[in-house]
C-alpha cells in the first residue's frame, strides 16, 4: 500500500502541546514539563503550520513575531522562524520542503517583508532561500586579562544583585541599546522569561551555577559559573550569557568586573564578530575566538524588505533575482538608495548589473555579507563591472549583525 499524501496546514491552539512534543521529539530531546510549557506559552497558533501524514502529526514550523535592528533605520517586524522540525520516522519524505512553502506563502499573503532563523544544520536552509547573514563569535579571555592603557572603565561600581533588582534596569537598557545594534531583537515579558529560564537538571548535569546578575548605572552581564576543580584547586569557569554596556566605559567595567572574578579560570561569551573586546585587550593573545554560523536572513518580498533598511552609500543597481520557492520575487529589480540612506525598488526591463539567487539576497540584506565576498564565491555574477563594489559599500553597515538570544 503506497504511503498517504502528506497535507500540511496552519495548526489550532488545540494542538500546539502536540507540535511542542513533536519538536522536543525531533530534536531528539527529553523536556522536563515545564520547559514544554514555556515552550507553549511562546507559541501563535495562527503563526504555527503543522504537516500531517492522515491523522498524524509528523513534521511542524512556527513563526514568532519579533521586531529586530536594521541597518540604518531600527526595528522592523520581522517572522522569527522556530521550532523547525520532522519526526526522525518520517524524513526524506518532502514533510521539509512542504512546510517552507506553506511558511514563505503565508508570509507572503500576511505581509512579513522578511524572516530569520538560526540553523542546526547549516545547509539546510539554503535551499528555501535563507542566506547566511551574520556571524557569532565565541570569546574565551584568560582570568585577569590586562586591558590597554587606553580602556576607561569609570568611576562607577558594578554590583552583583538578584533578579528582581536587575531586571528593572536590564528591561530599560535593553530597550534603548537593542534598536541601535544590527540583527537585536525586542524582548517582550515572555521573551525575557524564557531567556533567562533555567532547567534543574541541567544545572546539575553540567555542575552550573544558575544566572547571576551584575549591574552597572549604564549596563549589566549576566552570568553562570561552570565549576571546575584541578588538582584540588578552582579553575571555574564563567560562562557570560549577555554583556551589554551603553557606553564603551561601561561594557569595559563589565569585562573588566568578570575577568577579575576569584577562583576562575577564563571567561566565555558569545558576541559580535567585531565586538570590541578584541581591540581592549593588552595582549591580542589572550583572545581566543571561535566564529560560526549565526543568523539566516530570507527576503520574503523584494520591494517591501529592501526599502526597510537604510544605505551607506549612494546606489544605482539592476538586479536579476532567481527564486524558485517564491516566484513573485522571479525577475528584474532596480534598487535605487540616495543620498538619505532611503531606498526605492521596482520591477524594470533594463539590463541587469548583477545577477543572484534569493539565498545570496538574504545573506547581504544585514549587511554582515558583501556582494563582492559572494562575487568572489561565485555565488553572485557581476554583470557590470563595479556594481558589486558599489553595491558592498551602500549595503554596509556600521557593525556586524549580530542577535544575542537563539529563537
Amino acid at each position: 500500500m503506497s504511503a498517504s499524501p502528506l497535507v500540511t496546514r496552519t495548526l489550532t491552539a488545540e494542538e500546539i502541546p502536540a507540535f511542542v512534543k513533536l519538536v522536543f521529539r525531533a530534536f531528539l530531546e527529553d523536556p522536563a514539563p515545564e520547559d514544554v510549557a514555556a515552550e507553549i506559552d511562546l507559541l501563535e497558533a495562527h503563526r504555527t503550520h503543522g504537516t500531517f501524514d492522515g491523522d498524524e502529526l509528523i513534521g511542524g514550523a512556527t513563526m514568532l513575531s519579533k521586531r529586530m535592528t536594521l541597518p540604518g533605520t531600527g526595528p522592523h517586524p520581522v517572522a522569527a522562524i522556530s521550532c523547525v522540525g520532522v519526526a526522525p520516522d518520517h524524513r526524506r519524505r518532502g514533510a521539509m520542503s512542504q512546510l517552507m512553502r506553506a511558511q514563505l506563502h503565508s508570509q507572503h499573503e500576511s505581509g512579513d517583508a522578511f524572516a530569520a532563523l538560526y540553523a542546526s544544520e547549516g545547509d539546510i536552509y539554503g535551499r528555501f532561500g535563507y542566506g547566511l547573514a551574520g556571524h557569532r563569535a565565541s570569546f574565551t579571555v584568560p582570568r585577569g586579562a590586562e586591558f590597554q592603557s587606553t580602556v576607561d572603565v569609570s568611576d562607577a561600581r558594578v554590583r552583583e544583585v538578584d533578579k528582581e533588582t536587575a531586571l528593572p534596569l536590564m528591561h530599560h537598557l535593553h530597550s534603548k541599546y537593542a534598536p541601535t545594534r544590527v540583527g537585536w531583537l525586542g524582548r517582550t515579558k515572555a521573551s525575557w522569561q524564557a531567556y533567562l529560564s533555567e532547567n534543574a537538571a541541567d544545572l546539575r548535569s553540567e555542575d552550573l551555577t544558575k544566572w547571576r546578575y551584575a549591574i552597572h548605572p549604564e549596563g549589566y552581564a549576566v552570568y553562570q559559573v561552570k565549576r571546575k576543580w584541578e588538582s584540588r584547586k578552582p579553575e571555574h569557569g564563567v560562562n557570560a550569557l549577555e554583556i551589554l554596556g551603553t557606553t564603551p566605559q561601561a561594557y569595559a567595567a563589565l569585562w573588566r568586573y568578570l575577568l577579575d572574578i576569584d577562583l576562575t579560570a577564563a571567561v566565555e561569551a558569545d558576541c559580535a564578530v567585531d565586538d570590541p573586546i578584541i581591540h581592549m585587550l593588552k595582549d591580542a593573545g589572550d583572545n581566543a575566538r571561535q566564529v560560526r554560523d549565526g543568523l539566516w536572513v530570507r527576503v520574503i518580498d523584494i520591494d517591501r524588505a529592501l526599502p526597510l533598511r537604510g544605505y551607506s552609500a549612494p546606489l544605482d543597481v539592476v538586479l536579476a533575482v532567481e527564486d524558485t520557492f517564491c516566484p513573485w520575487n522571479a525577475g528584474t529589480w532596480r534598487l535605487v538608495a540616495e543620498a538619505d540612506g532611503q531606498a526605492t525598488v521596482t520591477r524594470t526591463d533594463a539590463e541587469p548589473d548583477l545577477a543572484l539567487g534569493a539565498r545570496e539576497l538574504g545573506a547581504v540584506f544585514l549587511g554582515g555579507t558583501t556582494v563582492q565576498e559572494l562575487v568572489a564565491a561565485q555565488r553572485i555574477r557581476e554583470l557590470t563591472p563595479g556594481s558589486a563594489r558599489a553595491a558592498s559599500r551602500a549595503f554596509a553597515g556600521d557593525h556586524q549583525p549580530h542577535c544575542p538570544e537563539v529563537f
